[in-house]
């Protein structure tokens, strides 16, 4: 059996499950962000014995135990280079739970996990190697290819948000201008949607947030794009033609046999999916390129349980 942990913000998801992914035990905790990393770590260690007692089991049974990171890792040595929600930097967690547990650990980026469970139980499944892209507040990636995670040599091979495809408006959190996820993520559609609205834009948006532009969300603009509204629609196609890039230049650099399509916005369905398989077959490099499928994404809330429990059998090959 295997152990996948979720480390998130908020909540510490856990489960373990079997050969076949069904999951033996489920729960969670809430992450204590007061404490040190060696006392989160313990409630970890805590939970995995209870859990596996309460299997009526032993550790010598587990064959590994994967967990995702809301941040960057170095998965060569099993550092947390930086996890801004915990307050962490240069953290050696796989260490100290092999440590403390004996048993293998893996480490990974939340969007590198959440590409393995795509690639084990949902959109990815029965392919060689694919591309999951995450759209949220920023834009992840998890990269398969054959069969195994890539992340470059230093972890951070699997940024494609960060990747440039533009001049924009405003500047990237990391610093520079034009990254995709500037462009493609919620952040970057709300501020474009406000940004109309404040040049004097008229549309039926407005109904909704009474003057109050923090209110747009998301799901407001897309519902609203489904609707005909004009700025909506404006702001979903300069999203896809964007985003249309980004997955050119990533078919140019990996050539995948899928790309999925995740994260918060994907709610939009086949509406969003349409789009961008038009628009990215449309900026193929040259007349004819094979391209891909384009899908959405099939893995629910448990993604980055069931998605942390496969890092360990994928680093094991």
């Amino acid at each position: 059996m295997y152990i996948g942990i979720d480390l998130g913000g908020t909540n510490v998801g856990f489960g373990i499950v079997d050969e076949d992914n069904k999951f033996l035990f489920k729960d969670s905790i809430p992450t204590r962000k007061s404490l040190n990393y060696e006392e989160v770590c313990d409630d970890i260690i805590e939970l995995i014995k209870k859990a596996v007692k309460a299997l009526n089991k032993d550790l010598n049974c587990v064959k590994g135990v994967g967990i995702g990171v809301p941040g960057i890792v170095n998965p060569s040595n099993g550092m947390v280079i930086e996890c801004v929600n915990l307050k962490w930097k240069n953290i050696p967690v796989r260490q100290y739970l092999e440590e403390r547990l004996n048993v293998p650990v893996s480490i990974g980026n939340d969007a590198t996990v959440a590409g393995v469970a795509e690639f084990a139980v949902g959109a990815m499944k029965g392919y060689n190697s694919g591309v999951l892209l995450t759209l949220g507040t920023g834009i992840g990636a998890g990269i398969i290819i054959d069969g195994k995670v890539y992340d470059g040599a230093h972890g951070i091979g699997s940024e494609i948000g960060h990747v440039i495809v533009g001049e924009n408006f405003f500047d990237c959190n990391c610093g520079r201008n034009g990254c995709l996820e500037t462009f493609c993520s919620s952040t970057g559609i709300i501020k474009y949607a406000q940004k109309l609205i404040e040049e004097g834009n008229k549309t039926s948006m407005e109904e909704e947030i009474q003057g109050d532009l923090n209110k747009i969300n998301g799901k407001l603009i897309f519902d609203a794009a489904k609707n005909g509204d004009k700025i909506a629609n404006e702001v979903v196609s300069r999203m896809v033609k964007y985003l249309a890039i980004g997955i050119v230049n990533t078919v140019a650099i990996l050539d995948p046999e899928v790309i999925v399509i995740g994260g918060g916005l994907s709610a939009a369905g086949e509406f969003l999916l349409n789009k961008i398989i038009k628009e990215a077959k449309e900026r193929v490099y040259f007349n004819g390129a094979p391209i891909g499928d384009i899908v959405l994404s099939k893995i629910g809330n448990d993604g980055g349980i069931i998605g942390a429990a496969n890092l360990c059998r994928l680093n094991k090959k």
